[in-house]
C-alpha cells in the first residue's frame, strides 16, 4: 500500500472523486503544509495556520498507479487558480501535491509539465509540488462529508 496527498480546493469534493477510483483503499481529509500543530477547521479557514485542505489517499499500486491518481487530480479542479477553487478562496484551497517519495515528486513534476503543455488551460498551472509534511486529520464530521449528506438526502437515516 502507498499514500498520496493532494490539495485541490474544498476537500469534500476531492475526497468524493478519489473514493470512486478502483484501487483506492482508504481516504481521509485533513490539513497539511502549515505551521500550526493540531489545527482546527476554523483556524485553517481564517488562514492563520498556513495549512491547505488536503486529501490523503491510501492506494494499492497493483490496482491503480500514482499516475492514475495524478490524472484524477488534474481533472477534479482548476490548477490555474491561485489560492482558490471556484467561489472558495484563500490559501487553504490552493492546488498542491504533497509527495511521500522521490518517485512521487518526479512523477508529479513530469505530470504538471505535461498538463501545462496540454493546451487544456488558458493560464499557467500554479500547483505546488512539495515534500509531504505532517498530515493533521480533520474533524470527524468532514470525513466522507458528501457521502454522509447523500445518505441523508436519500432518507437512509430515517
Amino acid at each position: 500500500m502507498e499514500k498520496a496527498t493532494f490539495g485541490a480546493g474544498c476537500f469534500w469534493g476531492v475526497e468524493a472523486a478519489f473514493r470512486e477510483l478502483k484501487g483506492v483503499l482508504f481516504t481521509q481529509v485533513g490539513y497539511e503544509g502549515g505551521v500550526t500543530e493540531h489545527p482546527a477547521y476554523q483556524d485553517v479557514c481564517n488562514q492563520g495556520t498556513g495549512h491547505a485542505e488536503v486529501l490523503e489517499v491510501t492506494f494499492d499500486p497493483a490496482q491503480t498507479s500514482y499516475d492514475d491518481l495524478l490524472t484524477l487530480f488534474w481533472g477534479c479542479h482548476d490548477p490555474t487558480q491561485f489560492n482558490r477553487q471556484g467561489p472558495d478562496f484563500g490559501s487553504q484551497y490552493r492546488s498542491v501535491i504533497f509527495c511521500h517519495t522521490m518517485e512521487q515528486e518526479q512523477a508529479a513534476v513530469v505530470s504538471r509539465e505535461r498538463e501545462d503543455l496540454s493546451g487544456k488551460h488558458r493560464r499557467r498551472i500554479v500547483t505546488e509540488i512539495l515534500p509531504a509534511s505532517f498530515f493533521w486529520r480533520a474533524e470527524e464530521y468532514h470525513q466522507q462529508y458528501l457521502a454522509k449528506r447523500e445518505s441523508v438526502w436519500k432518507g437512509d437515516n430515517l
